[in-house]
C-alpha cells in the first residue's frame, strides 16, 4: 500500500532521508523555506556534494518526490518528519525557533491521526514539551489521541560509503505506546533495524550521548596531542600503537577543532537543560573548552613556524587547505577553518583557501563576511606564492605530495603529510 509523507527541512539530514523513503516506494513531499533548494530539487539537481543528482531525478521520474515552500501542500499526509536546524544562540543557549516555527506552520495542516516525528537534535523533553504544545495549540487536537508524535534521532554520516542509510539502526521513542507503534510502522518501510525505546526523552538523550561521547574523546586526544608534543612524542604514532589492542580501546583523532552541526553544538543542549535540574556537567564543559581552544593552538603553531623563518603573520600569505569540517564532503558548518581565517586576517595576513568540494563560500550565519570568496586554483605557480599552508581538512582529492613540493612551510593538523617525503623543518604538526 502506498504511503505519503512529508519531510520538513531539506538539508544534510532531510534530503538523504527523503530519498531513502522514496527508494522504499514512499511518496515524499519535501518542504523547505529556501526557494533555491526547491527549484534545484524539482529540476532533479542536487546542492549537496555527497547526494547524487541521479537519485533525485529517479525519485522525480517515479513521481515519488516533490519539493515545495508551501506547508499547505502537505495537507493530508500520513506522517511528517521534522529535520530543521537546532543551533545555539549568541549566549550558547538552545535555539528552538526553527522547530517551533515549523510546528506553527504544520499544525493547521495536520490530518486526523497523522504522525509527527522530530529528528532534529535537542535536549530531552522537547518533543513531548515544546513541540507537542505548539502542535496542540495550533491544531486544537490532542497528541496521543488525535495525532501522534515521536522522536527519532538522525544518524547521517556524510561521505561514509561503508554503510547504507538503510543499514543504520533507527532509534525511536514515542509519546505514548500508540505513538511508538505509528513511528515503527513508518520507519520499518525504509530501515532494516529499529531500536524502540520507552520514551521520546530516552531517544533524545541517546542522541546527545552519541555526540557527547565523540566530543569528550576528541577533546582527550586533542589535549594529549599538546601534552605529547611538549614531550617530543607524536600523538599520531601513539594512537596507531594503541589501536592495535583488540579490546577496550577505540581510536579517536585530533584536529584543528570541531566542526559540523552536531558535536560542537549538541553537548551544550544537555548542559543547558541540566541546570533546570540543578545538575552540573563539568566533564562535558571541560571537553568543550579543550576543543574550542584547538584553533588557537593551530594559530600558535603557525606563528612559531613563520617565526622560525624570520617572518611575522602580518603581511604573510597563508593558505588554508580544506574548508569543510571533515574529509570528502562540502559541509563547512561550524568549521574551525573559519576561525583560523578570521584570526589570521585580523593579524594582518593575506588569507586564501583551497577546497575541491567548496569552490565558493556560501553565506553562513556565523561567518557571512566570507561569502562569495572562491577557492584558489591548485597550481604550482599559485601555491609557491604562499609562506605557509595550514592543512585543516585531509580531502582525498588533494595531492599532499604536490603540496610538499610547492610550499616551503606546512602546518599539518591532520597528519596528512605522514609517509610523504618532506624537507627538514618543512612540516609543523599542530
Amino acid at each position: 500500500m502506498s504511503m505519503k509523507i512529508a519531510v520538513v527541512g531539506l538539508g544534510y539530514v532531510g534530503l538523504p532521508l527523503s530519498l531513502q523513503f522514496t527508494r522504499s516506494g514512499v511518496h515524499v513531499t519535501g518542504v523547505d523555506t529556501d526557494p533555491f533548494k526547491v527549484e534545484c530539487l524539482n529540476a532533479g539537481r542536487s546542492y549537496i556534494g555527497h547526494v547524487d543528482g541521479a537519485d533525485i531525478s529517479r525519485a522525480r521520474a517515479g513521481n515519488l518526490f516533490e519539493a515545495t515552500t508551501d506547508f499547505k501542500e502537505i495537507r493530508g499526509v500520513e506522517a511528517v518528519i521534522i529535520c530543521v536546524p537546532t543551533p545555539l544562540n549568541k549566549n550558547r543557549e538552545p535555539d528552538l525557533s526553527y522547530i517551533l516555527e515549523t510546528a506553527r506552520n504544520l499544525a493547521p495542516q495536520l490530518a486526523p491521526h497523522a504522525l509527527v516525528v522530530l529528528e532534529s537534535t535537542t535536549y530531552p523533553g522537547t518533543t513531548e514539551g515544546e513541540l507537542r504544545s505548539e502542535l496542540e495549540k495550533g491544531s486544537g487536537k490532542m497528541a496521543g489521541r488525535d495525532f501522534f508524535i515521536a522522536f527519532s534521532p538522525e544518524r547521517e554520516d556524510p561521505a561514509n560509503d561503508r554503510m547504507a542509510m538503510a543499514e543504520i539502526p533507527k532509534v525511536i521513542g514515542g509519546f505514548t505506546p500508540a505513538c511508538l507503534d505509528r513511528a515503527k510502522a513508518l520507519y520499518s518501510r525504509a530501515f532494516k533495524s529499529l531500536v524502540p525505546v520507552s520514551s521520546c526523552r530516552v531517544a533524545e538523550a541517546a542522541k546527545l550521548l552519541e555526540n557527547i561521547f565523540r566530543g569528550v574523546n576528541i577533546a582527550l586526544v586533542n589535549e594529549l596531542k599538546m601534552v605529547y608534543a611538549a614531550m617530543g612524542i607524536d600523538v599520531w604514532e601513539v594512537i596507531e600503537a594503541a589501536k592495535t589492542k583488540p579490546f577496550g580501546f577505540m581510536p579517536f583523532y585530533p584536529g584543528p577543532g570541531l566542526g559540523g552541526h552536531c558535536i560542537p553544538i549538541d553537548p551544550f543542549y544537555l548542559t543547558w537543560k541540566a541546570r533546570e535540574f540543578d545538575q552540573g556537567t563539568r566533564f562535558i564543559e571541560l571537553a568543550g573548552e579543550i576543543n574550542t581552544a584547538m584553533p588557537r593552538y593551530v594559530l600558535e603553531r603557525t606563528v612559531a613556524a613563520l617565526n622560525a623563518r624570520q617572518k611575522s603573520v602580518k603581511g604573510s600569505r597563508i593558505l588554508i587547505v580544506g574548508l569543510a569540517y571533515k574529509p570528502n564532503v562540502d559541509d563547512e558548518r561550524q568549521s574551525p577553518s573559519y576561525l583560523l581565517m578570521d584570526w589570521l586576517h585580523e593579524k594582518g595576513a593575506k588569507v586564501d583557501y583551497h577546497d575541491p568540494h567548496i569552490p565558493v563560500i556560501r553565506r553562513t550565519r556565523e561567518h557571512p563576511h566570507w561569502a562569495g570568496v572562491r577557492s584558489i586554483f591548485w597550481d604550482a605557480t599559485v601555491l609557491r606564492t604562499y609562506d605557509v599552508a595550514i592543512i585543516a581538512t585531509h580531502h582525498s582529492a588533494i595531492c599532499f605530495r604536490e603540496l610538499a613540493e610547492w610550499v616551503e612551510c606546512i602546518v599539518d593538523t591532520r597528519n596528512a603529510m605522514a609517509g610523504i617525503q618532506t624537507r627538514p623543518g618543512q612540516v609543523w604538526k599542530a
